[in-house]
């Protein structure tokens, strides 16, 4: 028999990559999501290839996964296509303990998080 097919939930001239479980805190990584949001990809790997932040460098795999499943699954045109969302959601949050003085611990968390990111195919205005 076999497993039905899913609905497609994205529109045919959308194509997205989704990052999981990056080590680093939503608000960080979405300081760079804002970066590249609403821009043409070249422009916005550009904008990542000399982002001074540590994870601008998983953030342009991921943009560059979203632009091959634009291209090679949905057969969008490369040249035509602009980051339509790039948001961030909550992951698990690790929690370790770090001694300090008089016998105290003190908490930390190392909070992960989601990176959606969202590709359009718009037409050329002429």
């Amino acid at each position: 028999m076999g497993k039905q097919k899913r609905e497609r939930t994205l529109k045919d001239t959308e194509a997205r990559a989704v990052l999981r479980m990056l080590r680093t805190s939503p608000q960080k990584l979405n300081l760079v999501a804002a970066q590249i949001r609403g821009k043409n990809v070249d422009r916005a790997l550009a904008e990542l290839a000399f982002s001074r932040k540590r994870i601008a460098i998983p953030v342009r795999k991921a943009l560059e996964s979203a632009i091959a499943n634009a291209e090679n699954n949905h057969g969008l045109d490369t040249d035509a296509l602009v980051v339509s969302e790039a948001f961030v959601g909550k992951a698990l949050v690790m929690k370790r303990f770090k001694p300090r003085a008089r016998g105290r611990g003190a908490r930390i968390e190392k909070p992960f998080s989601h990176l959606t990111i969202v590709v359009r195919e718009v037409e050329e205005a002429v």
